[in-house]
Formats: C-alpha cells, structure tokens, sequence
C-alpha cells in the first residue's frame, strides 16, 4: 500500500538542528515531523512525526545531501568520463 502524506513540503521549510542533525517541521499535532540528515543522505524522502502517525514527503535534491566521500567519488568519475 502507498503511502498517504499530509503535505509536501520543501527541505528550505525545515529547522535543521545541528546538535541532533535532524530537519523539524512543525505537526499539526503539535510535535513536529523529523528527518535525519543521513536519512536525506541514503535518499530517504518522508519524515514522520512522533506523536501521530500523519507523514510529509521532503522535497529536496538528493545530489545536495551526498556525503563528502560520495561527492568526492562522484566528482572524479566525472573527470574521468569527460577526460
């Protein structure tokens, strides 16, 4: 079964708290939905929220959350195809 959201929302709408490197929406519970900065990095698209069980897709560029290792990667396999 697909999942059903509540919203999409776009990454730029999110707090990013940097302690726990966790993106926050607020819920209209009154939680707030949350994904994880690796979440985002392995390519996952929705965050949850805690206290209910309402979901939002994340709307974001998966290119822009690529670990430094990944870029880097990804990065000279470029030069090398273009070379």
């Amino acid at each position: 079964m697909a999942d059903v959201y509540h919203d999409e929302v776009e990454i730029e709408d999110f707090e990013f708290d940097e302690d726990t490197q966790t993106y926050y929406y607020p819920c209209p519970c009154g939680d707030k939905f949350e994904i994880t900065l690796e979440e985002l990095q392995s390519g996952e698209d929705v965050a949850t929220c805690p206290s209910c069980s309402l979901l939002v897709k994340v709307i974001y560029d998966p290119d822009d959350f690529l670990g430094e290792e990944l870029k880097s990667t990804v990065t000279k396999d470029s030069v090398k195809l273009t070379s």
